[in-house]
């Protein structure tokens, strides 16, 4: 009987056992995924679009921070080191992860600087022109770096994003290659939303705090009136102000933008002496922790961006 007692026992340990197993949950993948880290947050999202489920992106510079002047801890650099993929806008937009980019030479870590590609045509810095009295700014090179701004020259640098995806990670290729084609419809979309939109509008200049929407007005034929340079901590002298001021009047501007990690001060000073309202132009720099919680991503911020131009610009009749 006690054999038999025994034998019922062991049998029930054994069922519930081999029953456990079988209900645990699949282990995550997130081992198998591939690390990228992106340095500013274009990059950042233009890779999360198109690795989708298959990677895991980090953004470097975190939300609010500004990208210029941004420097890695050394554990961040010890992740980095562990990672796949470092992917960074170069053009000494984020200068810090372009000497980062330098140390990983001769390793397995694949590093791309996104904006220095092939089939784009830089615009040439014009900060010499501010900077009478100042060397140049140690930020910023010999071409303006946001290139992102024309969604033609996005679709390049997510291509190359997708390219780098593709080398490190052959067995999603496919996955690659569809959500870049996703991603390009909708960069296609955008495009031309915002050429037959500002067509027909009254105006073609419009003053920014920072001259940092160069290539956006390149593509749709406008003219952008910067405050000051390409880098914006660089004072305008009086006459430039005088300048701004006069050319405002002139051809009856009403709104004065800056950037949404920027300092309103610039603009609210020329405000002041033209009566002009003030408002925000998003250069895509960086988010707001607010702004990436509530889902804001590049192509619903360039659609502000493209609503923001109209009004400040008008359509014609």
């Amino acid at each position: 009987m006690k054999n038999k007692i025994f034998m019922i026992l062991m049998i029930t340990i054994l069922l519930f056992t081999f029953t456990s197993c079988s209900q645990e949950p699949e282990e995550t993948n997130e081992d198998e995924k591939v690390r990228v880290y992106a340095s500013i947050y274009p990059v950042y999202d233009f890779a999360r679009k198109i690795g989708g489920d298959n990677i895991q992106v980090e953004l470097l510079v975190p939300p609010g921070a500004e990208p210029h002047s941004w420097e890695p801890s050394a554990k961040t650099v010890a992740n980095i080191e562990r990672s796949k993929i470092l992917l960074y806008n170069g053009l000494e937009m984020d200068p810090w992860a372009e000497k980062l980019a330098g140390s990983l030479k001769g390793t397995e870590i694949q590093t791309l600087a996104v904006g220095e590609i092939e089939g784009i045509d830089y615009i040439q810095s014009d900060e010499q022109e501010h900077d009478h009295q100042h060397e140049q700014d140690h930020h910023h090179g010999t071409y303006d770096p946001h290139i992102w701004l024309d969604p033609t020259i996005a679709e390049k640098m997510a291509e190359a994003i997708k390219d780098i995806l593709i080398k490190v990670d052959q067995t999603n290729k496919e996955d690659y290659e569809k959500n870049f084609g996703d991603f390009k419809e909708d960069l296609a979309t955008l495009d031309e939303d915002y050429q037959q939109n500002l067509a027909h509008i009254e105006k073609k200049e419009f003053v920014v705090a920072h001259a940092a929407f160069g290539y956006l007005a390149r593509r749709y034929d406008l003219t952008q009136v910067p405050i000051a340079g390409i880098a914006p901590q660089v004072e305008p002298s009086s006459t430039k102000l005088a300048e701004i001021t006069s050319l405002m009047k002139e051809k009856e501007l009403t709104t004065i933008f800056f950037e949404n990690l920027s300092s309103p001060k610039l603009a609210n000073v020329l405000a002041e002496e033209t009566g002009a309202k003030v408002d925000v132009l998003h250069s895509l720099d960086g988010l707001t922790q607010e702004e990436m919680d509530s889902g804001k991503e590049y192509i619903s911020i360039m659609r502000e961006n493209l609503e923001k131009l109209q009004q400040a610009l008008g359509v014609s009749r």
